[in-house]
């Protein structure tokens, strides 16, 4: 599992590596047996020269929005083999994906103040409430669905009528413009 913040779920970020070349290698297959299923992984430590394996030579923070990590730390596979690779020090590649995630914050759309702070109330409150009382939070959850249902599909009206282009919507949101694109069809279909 990568590295995730709350509330940008659809930004996971996890260590990327390079070739020599500087290329980043697609995924590695592994093969579990004599199914057709074969499986695939793009953990760093996999890219390491071993079952004619590729071998990545550096590393650098990267994140399913396609951003990449400007800043490469070298790999010491000799260090890795000695310590493990859950010694492994990847500390770099995560500062710089934290910093990422920093700037996609910082131009995302801030919700008001007042608004925030009822969701952030509501949240708690139903966190307390949920391990008694389940069907008043589910009883919430279906008043909550409603207000969605009756706001998210005017608001998607008008950000199609003002013909905000995809990229500056995902980065309003602070998501993918994937997952802006999947919201925006899914709210714009709710109610009817």
């Amino acid at each position: 599992m990568g590295w995730q913040r709350e509330g940008f779920e659809t930004h996971e970020g996890e260590v990327g590596v390079l070739l020599a070349d500087g290329s980043e290698p697609g995924p590695v297959f592994f093969d579990l047996g004599s199914g057709a299923y074969f499986h695939e992984s793009t953990d760093w430590w996999v890219y390491d020269g071993s079952l004619r394996r590729p071998t990545a030579t550096s590393m650098r923070g990267k994140c399913a929005c396609g951003w990449r990590g400007e800043r490469t730390v070298p790999l010491d596979w000799e260090q890795i083999l000695r310590a493990g690779r859950d010694a492994y020090d990847i500390s770099g590649p995560e500062t710089d994906w934290e910093a990422h995630m920093d700037d996609v914050a910082t131009r995302a759309q801030p919700l008001p103040d007042d608004v925030a702070g009822l969701l952030r109330t509501l949240r708690e409150r139903l966190d307390e409430l949920v391990d008694d009382e389940p069907l008043l939070v589910l009883r919430a959850a279906d008043d909550m669905e409603a207000i969605v249902a009756d706001f998210g599909p005017i608001a998607a009206r008008y950000i199609a009528g003002d013909a905000v282009p995809l990229p500056r919507l995902a980065e309003a949101l602070g998501t993918t413009e994937k997952a802006a694109g999947t919201r925006m069809a899914h709210y714009k279909y709710l109610n009817r």
